[in-house]
Formats: structure tokens, sequence, C-alpha cells
């Protein structure tokens, strides 16, 4: 049989690859990788940039390719044959990647040239492809003795198959949860769109009634409109149980396990704690610089949050409720913003059909940075739903393929991202462009309406639109430095940005009609939507920071021999954050994947630390205006192609002339005005 992933492909060739296919072309690709390395190291010449460094860059594109189609699928388009598949691959992989970081000839080779980095003539680029090589082996036990290296080899093995089961058990316990409603009058105050939905979802499911589920666009509109306030409540509490309750998918000891492990690995690498190995390679550097940041940002929130709060509370007693409960956080937050704003997702939805903020968001890229998409079918999908569209500049240069896969379905994870099927790099006179993919969860069309997005719908499109920017505009030599490859604390920068875009009037001309005689989002709705941009920021800020606190306590914790129970772990971490009441038997570290089997590890921080870059950044924008071409190219050139090319800062500095002020966050999030 002929294995489509071992044949020559430029896009993935979806229709015809089985999950059968992945074990034998990841063992095949293993061993031409291998092969590739021991070219290196059986190379008797002059160790020398080209033949030892980039050498190794260009190594392994082949098992590169195979498992970022494996993975991704995992993630979108999953199913037991390939989540066995995964959790097979994920062993060898790491076994493979230990064989060449402990690879001691090859660490020589590699010694040899970093000795002698101040006597060659290298690029900018090629110094950070240097750097970046010594430093991962260094960083992954080159130096270690031999015994510490069979132990790092153990670690990292059991970890890649925890991280990978930890992610299993969430999806399975997120889909193994629906809500059937047969009593119509339990459903009052939920829109039309999402009662066609889960009339649907029953007639496919060939039950009675409604049926909802943890999928976001089910789960957002029974915790945000839901007036049955039982409704709201078994939601909200499904939602945070994932992952904590007594069954097969329960991943409290996971949580242990692999937070214990990267601390054992942090300590036999030589450092205190697992997030002090991470911040060496970050912008902030060092836990007490995150913690210092966290702590900053809590003084300006806090003072806001509790005004709030109180505010939020009076109005929910106005209204009957004496209690106020996480479950009715979305509810009356919805209700009262109607209230002061006289604005809501039920009167903005209208004007925010997908086709047409997918075309608003392709005209912003066309009016910043010269971009055109056109839908084609020529290019393989892994699901009928996905659309590919062809990207090329001004110039009809080619750019990349884009990617769209926006519906929930079974065997697709909760969430929203942008990921990579092929990275962009310049090699032997060719410039491979890149194979980038959006991956959404919102409503689905009805019999009778397009999908509708809410406002808040419509930013996270912009915001995985700004990482797809990252990835397609990439414009470097070396694929590892190419596109998202850089820092986890600068990677929200092109995404966070880019969510700017969405609030200004400019903008939502260009695609925000009335789906049923599209006529264009009055005036007064996009003032209110711009007014309320700031409503509850100091809630959602002290929400986000618990997330930041909650993950620097896993990760910079020296010690787990007295942690017993998770859920009382996670409260004391995040007791000074919490103004809702505790929910007893709920848990979030659970299922908080972007930590533990994502790539957030004491980095979620990073999302209000690239706030204070966005916020800054897009300040520029509005003094010089948001579709000034000579910003855009600026950005276009400093921050978007130029990946992982050289320091953060130095790009961040290149652009915006210099170091970044949190007084743009501040203003934005309007925490000076409330606190003073």
């Amino acid at each position: 049989m002929t294995n489509p992933l071992l044949a020559n492909f430029d896009t993935a060739p979806f229709s015809k690859i089985k999950p059968e296919h992945f074990l034998p072309a990841i063992k095949t690709a293993i061993v031409e990788a291998a092969n590739e390395i021991n070219t290196i190291t059986n190379n008797h010449d002059t160790p020398t940039f080209e033949n030892t460094i980039e050498a190794l860059e260009f190594s392994g594109q082949r098992l590169d390719r195979i498992t970022a189609i494996l993975y991704n699928l995992n993630s979108a388009e999953t199913n037991p044959a390939i989540q066995e598949a995964t959790q097979v691959a994920a062993p060898l992989l790491a076994e493979h990647a230990n064989d060449i970081i402990l690879n001691e000839k090859l660490f020589d080779r590699i010694k040899k040239v970093y000795e002698h980095r101040n006597t060659l003539a290298l690029s900018p680029e090629e110094k950070t492809l240097l750097d970046k090589k010594f430093k991962s082996f260094k960083r992954n036990g080159a130096l270690l003795a031999k015994d510490a290296q069979q132990k790092l080899r153990k670690i990292d093995k059991e970890l890649s198959e925890l991280k990978l089961l930890f992610s299993k058990n969430v999806l399975a316990d997120t889909q193994a949860f629906s809500l059937q409603i047969t009593d119509e009058k339990k459903l009052k105050g939920l829109p039309e769109a999402a009662l066609e939905s889960a009339l649907k979802l029953s007639q496919e499911k060939h039950k009675e009634g409604w049926t909802f589920t943890l999928d976001f666009p089910s789960y957002h509109a029974i915790v945000t409109y839901a007036d049955d306030r039982e409704l709201r409540k078994k939601m909200a509490i499904a939602y945070k149980q994932r992952g904590f309750q007594h069954n097969e998918n329960n991943n409290e000891e996971l949580v242990k396990k692999i937070a214990l492990l990267r601390l054992e690995r942090a300590k036999l690498l030589g450092y205190q704690t697992h997030a002090e190995y991470v911040l060496e390679e970050r912008m902030a550097e060092k836990p007490q610089k995150v913690m210092e940041f966290l702590d900053q940002l809590y003084e300006k929130a806090l003072p806001a949050a509790k005004k709030e709060f109180k505010k939020l509370q009076d109005f929910a007693a106005q209204n009957g409720i004496a209690d106020l409960q996480i479950w009715d956080a979305a509810y009356f937050t919805e209700k009262l913003k109607k209230q002061e704003f006289d604005i809501d997702d039920k009167l903005t939805k209208p004007y925010f059909q997908l086709d047409k903020v997918v075309e608003g968001v392709f005209e912003v890229a066309q009016k910043l940075f010269d971009l055109n998409f056109i839908k084609t079918s020529d290019i393989d999908v892994y699901h009928e739903e996905v659309e590919v569209y062809k990207v090329s500049d001004n110039n009809n240069r080619f750019i990349s393929y884009l990617y769209l896969d926006f519906y929930p379905r079974t065997g697709k994870r909760a969430g929203a991202w942008m990921t990579s099927y092929k990275n962009q790099w310049k090699k032997d006179a060719k410039d491979s462009r890149p194979h980038i993919s959006i991956v959404c969860n919102f409503n689905r069309p009805t019999d009778t309406k397009p999908s509708l997005l809410t406002f808040r719908e419509v930013t996270t499109l912009f915001h995985e639109f700004g990482h797809s920017l990252h990835g397609m505009l990439a414009d470097t030599v070396y694929p590892s430095l190419s596109g998202t490859n850089v820092y986890w604390d600068f990677v929200e920068l092109p995404s966070q940005i880019m969510e700017n875009w969405a609030y200004e009037r400019e903008t939502l001309n260009l695609f925000a009609k009335h789906y049923e005689n599209d006529t264009a989002i009055p005036i007064s709705y996009i003032r209110k939507i711009k007014e309320a941009a700031n409503f509850m920021e100091g809630l959602a800020t002290i929400r986000q920071l618990s997330f930041g606190y909650l993950d620097m306590a896993w990760h910079h914790q020296k010690d787990f021999s007295r942690i017993e129970k998770v859920d009382l772990f996670e409260q004391e971490a995040m007791k000074h954050t919490l103004l809702y009441p505790q929910v007893p038997n709920t848990c979030m570290s659970t299922a908080f994947s972007h930590i533990f089997s994502g790539g957030y590890s004491s980095g979620y921080y990073s999302y209000k630390w690239a706030e204070v870059l966005d916020a800054d950044a897009f300040e520029l924008f509005l003094e010089k205006g948001i579709f000034d071409k000579k910003t855009a190219q600026s950005f276009k050139e400093n921050i978007l192609e130029k990946g992982g090319s050289e320091k953060p800062m130095k790009l961040y500095k290149k652009f915006r002339g210099r170091a970044p002020k949190m007084e743009a966050l501040l203003k934005r999030a309007g925490l000076t005005k409330k606190i003073n």
C-alpha cells in the first residue's frame, strides 16, 4: 500500500490519509531524520554554520509535516483511531527529540560553532538561530551526566503521553454532556438562533425537544440568556466539572503528575522551578518579574472590579437575586449592559453574519497589507465544511494558503485557535510559503438564518486572524524562526492588536450589514459598542489575572508533597482574585488545557502582557490613522515578517521607536478613570 504521507506533497492530501497511515509514516520519517543527523555528525570537515547549524535546521522536515497533520487533526477532526495513533506516536517522537538533543557528537559540533560565533560574519537571523540551537541543547540536557540524561528521557516521554491524555479526557467530558429540554417554558430568554440550533441537534440525535451541549455557542447561549436560573447553574457547573468528575476522564492525578514531572525536569536541568526554566526564554525573563507584573495590574484593577461587582450585585438584587453566583455573571452582565448602553448581542448579531465578517477581515488585510483572498476548491480538506483561500499580494505573488474551519462537531475540541500545516522558509533560492489554518466553534447556519456572531465572536475571529497574519506574512530563512515561532509572551501581539480594528467605525462599516436587508449597522450601535468596550473591564481583568496566578502557582512551586487535593490548591492560589462565591465540587485546573496540554505553562500571563504591547502599538495607528499604509508597512516589516528572527523587544522598538508603556492599556481599559 502506498502511504500518502510518504509521498511528495505540497498541501496535505487529506482525502487520501487514513489513521493507519500515521504510525508507519512517522516511524519511516524518524529513521530518515536520524540518518540526516548522522550525516551531520559523520562529517569530518570542521564544523561550520552551514554544515552543522543550517543542516540541523533543515533536517527532519518530512517528519515535521507528518506530525503537524496528525496533531492538527487530533484537535480539529479526531476519532478513536487518530487518538490512538497520537498516543502511540507521542513517546516515539519524544524519544527521537531526545536522541537529537542528547547526541554528544552533534552537540560538540554545535558548541564549536557557538564558541567561534564572534569570528563569523553572521546575519542577525543566523545569530539568532545559532544562539537558539545552542541554548536548546543546553537547556534540554546536553550537559547532563548519562544517568541524568536517561532520567530526562523518561520524564519527557511520560509528559508527552500525559499531556495528550489530559486533552483526550477534557474532550471526552465536554462531549459526554448534553442537556435535553422538552418544556419550552424553560427556554425563555434564549435567542431564536440558539433555539433553532438546539432543536436541529435534537432532531439529528432523534430526541424530543431541544438539546444543548458544552460546545461554546450552546453553552454561551444558556449562561448568557436563559431566564431559568437552574438551567444556567446546571450548564455552568457541568462546564466547571470537566476533568473533575468521578469517571475515567478525571484529570486530578494527571494535573499533579504533569506539574511534578515539570518540576523534576527543571531541577534536573539546574533550575529551582519549571517557571524559572520556561521564563529564561521569554520577554519576562524571571518569575519575579511576572509576579510583579500580575500584582501591578491586580492593584490597578481590583478597586474597579469591586465597584463593578457591587453594581452587579445590586442590579441582580433588584431583579430578585439576593445571592449573586457565577452562573448569574454573564446573564446579569448582559442585562445591565443592555440597560446602560441600550445594546446587547440580540441587537447586534443580525449585523454580524459570519460570511460578511470574514469578508470584512479580508478587506482589513487588503487595506493594511495589500493581501487578496480567493476561495479555491482545488485544495484537499479534512472535512467538507472547511474552506480554503489562496492568498496573494497586489503583485499577484503567492503568499499562503488559508484554511477556515468554523463550526463545532463531534471530534473537534472547544475553543478557537490558529495553527500551521507548513511553515515558511527559504532554501536554494526557493521561498516555500506557509499553509495556515483558523479553527473556531461558531453557531452553524440554521434552516432560516445564516451563522450570526456575537460581537465577542467577531473579536475572536479578528484575534485568530491576527495570528494567521503572523504565519502567512512570514519572511524568514529558517522554519524554526518563522511566523508564530516567537517567545510565547510576544506571540499574542499580532492577534490582540487585530481585535482593536473590530471596534472602529471605519472597519464595521465594511461588513456589519443586516443579514435580511443588507442595511448598514446604525452609527448609534457602533458608538454604543465602543462605549461598552470597557464595560466590566475591572472584573474581566481580575478574571484573567486569576488564571495567570493559578498558572504560576502550579509552575513556580518548589514542593508538591503536601498538595493532596487539586481543587483546594487551586482555591488557595486564586482566593485573592475571587469575588463570586466558591462553587463546591468544581475545578478549573482539570480542564485548563492552555497550561496542561498546550504551550502556556508559566506563560498564561502573556495574554495581559501582550495587551500592554497591543494597546501601546495600536495607539500609533490611532495617531496616524487605522489604515495608514506607512504604519501598517512598518508593523508588517518589523513584527509580522520577522517571526522570531530577532529578540522581541528589539523588533518592537524598531516598530514603535521605544519600549511599550503600560499606560496605554490602563487608558484603553478605563482603569485609571475608574480608580481616581
